[in-house]
């Protein structure tokens, strides 16, 4: 039987292989570029800032420091970003506060005359300490701002503009969103009016209203701490009636006990409403769509 004859195979020219490379590159390399074109605004922009300060030779700032090519949406794990924030928080002590929650970092300003009057216009102080967190929320971070405005228990007024608390700490919640897109936006042109016409800062970009969520809480957490406070309250002037009535105390101590827990109740009530007079600015966990 005769044997059969192997099969020999061409082998395939060199440069097939050198082409076929060459193809394979070609195609990564137009992958890498459809999706530098989707890149968004700000990391465009983060990348011009630092390639731009590492080649004049300027020592770069704190807050530069923080900065980095990727939007991180943890303010903490931003060490120039919140170090700052802590510094105004230091600057300001009593006045604002910084802290962490699983929801995001939140900012709180109380003890001092954040708006007039049963109104939402915000006082000179205000837009001080407001103006100084807002530069540094704003233009450091792609976070979205979330903004909650309250008021205390009492009722508005009947000539109020507000028919209610809902309406006044929504107001309120309101009045500091426009407060940043406005006249803080403006002075920060400015002030960086060189680097926006070079193109180096997009203020519309950070200054963008789909960034702010305001939000009105109403009188709804205030009157949750009174009626705490009201019942404790109750509970005492009961446990001292039972004691005058039992003969444990006599009537001078009846009365004098219970004037100061009256006034003891009195500042409480009084405590619980001034430091729901307040803001709070929340560095959401999330960054809005690029």
């Amino acid at each position: 039987m005769a044997k059969k004859e192997k099969c020999v195979c061409k082998s395939v020219p060199e440069w097939l292989n050198t082409y076929g490379d060459m193809v394979t590159l070609l195609l990564t390399f137009f992958v890498l570029l459809f999706a530098m074109s989707s890149i968004s605004p700000g990391k465009f922009q983060q990348i011009v800032v630092g390639l731009t300060l590492a080649l004049s030779g300027n020592p770069p700032s704190v807050l530069t420091g923080g900065q980095t090519v990727s939007e991180e949406a943890l303010i903490s794990q931003k060490p120039g970003v919140y170090q700052e924030l802590l510094r105004i928080s230091e600057e300001y002590k009593g006045k604002v506060t910084i802290e962490e929650r699983d929801e995001g970092t939140f900012i709180t300003l109380t003890n001092f005359k954040i708006f007039e009057t049963g109104s939402a216009k915000l006082t000179a102080e205000a837009k001080e300490i407001i103006e100084k967190l807002g530069a540094v929320i704003l233009e450091y971070t792609s976070n979205i701002i979330e903004v909650r405005g309250y008021a205390d228990d009492r009722p508005t007024t009947p000539d109020s503009i507000y028919p209610s608390n809902w309406h006044l700490s929504s107001a309120r919640a309101s009045s500091v969103v426009n407060f940043m897109l406005t006249e803080l936006k403006q002075k920060r042109y400015v002030l960086r009016y060189a680097e926006v016409r070079s193109g180096l800062f997009d203020i519309d970009y950070f200054y963008s209203p789909d960034r702010f969520v305001p939000i009105g809480r109403g009188d709804v957490d205030v009157n949750k701490e009174l009626k705490s406070i009201k019942a404790n309250y109750d509970y005492d002037i009961s446990k001292l009636q039972s004691d005058y009535e039992s003969g444990k105390i006599s009537t001078e101590e009846y009365q004098t006990k219970r004037s100061e827990l009256t006034s003891k109740y009195n500042r409480d009530v009084e405590n619980t409403r001034a430091r729901y007079r307040k803001i709070e600015i929340v560095i959401k966990r999330e960054t809005r769509g690029s």
